[in-house]
């Protein structure tokens, strides 16, 4: 496995610039599988997760993470070793912070969800989703490591079109329909046969609900797709 990636050779090495008073001694981000054949398929498994997981120390300070959390700031795995998650990641309520290191302090097991913001490294685009903080590793031990996934919130998509809305080609059908044109006529203005001026002009009357040409022209005045100061009548 290339380098940077899930099962770099060792862990113990993780940066220790800022340790506080209550850190944990330096664990082996396996944790309860740090033994034996179980380490590499454990750091195996992470490596091809396609959810973003990392594993830290009780402050915040990153043990190990894989590809798909690293891809959210568009670097190496092993570049977000020793970095912070309260410097990746910006909560929307401190308060769900102060919960969970409460909660660590006093060794609860639970999982612990926290709304984030960040700014994606490959696009600069801000993301958000949720972090879900989980402590494991050996209950003995005090404060546990934790393990963090997150679930990025997708954009949402765009919203459908209004009913009353229309394309280019049939918003210029029915501005010549208003200014009196027939048919063969607006077909030959806009390159278009008789049968495919007919055509939008019946999935128009469908959308809106409507009957008839005046209906049309007087639908699309309402619903703004024709300008109402303008004469010849053209598009809004």
């Amino acid at each position: 496995m290339d380098k940077g990636t899930a099962d770099d050779a060792s862990y113990t090495d993780a940066p220790t610039t800022h340790e506080p008073p209550c850190a944990s001694p330096l664990v082996d981000p396996a944790g309860p599988y740090a033994g034996g054949p179980w380490r590499n398929y454990f750091l195996i498994l992470l490596d091809r997760t396609p959810t973003p997981i990392a594993v830290c120390r009780a402050d915040g300070e990153v043990l190990i993470a894989n590809p798909a959390m690293a891809a959210q700031w568009g670097v190496a795995p092993g570049q977000l070793r020793g970095r912070n998650l309260l410097d990746l990641f910006k909560p929307r309520a401190k308060e769900q912070l102060r919960r969970i290191a409460e909660a660590v302090r006093l060794g609860h097991r639970s999982r612990y969800p926290v709304e984030v913001h960040w700014r994606a490294g490959s696009d600069g685009a801000e993301r958000e989703g949720e972090l879900t903080v989980d402590p494991v590793g050996d209950p003995s031990v005090q404060p546990p490591a934790l393990l963090a996934l997150l679930r990025v919130r997708e954009t949402a998509p765009p919203p459908p079109a209004p009913r009353g809305s229309a394309s280019p080609v049939e918003a210029r059908i029915l501005a010549l329909a208003a200014g009196g044109a027939t048919t063969a006529s607006i077909g030959t203005a806009l390159g278009l046969t008789v049968d495919g001026v007919n055509y939008h002009l019946t999935r128009l009357a469908r959308r809106w609900r409507v009957q008839g040409r005046t209906a049309l022209v007087a639908r699309a005045y309402v619903l703004g797709v024709l300008a109402p100061d303008s004469w010849p009548p053209a598009p809004a």
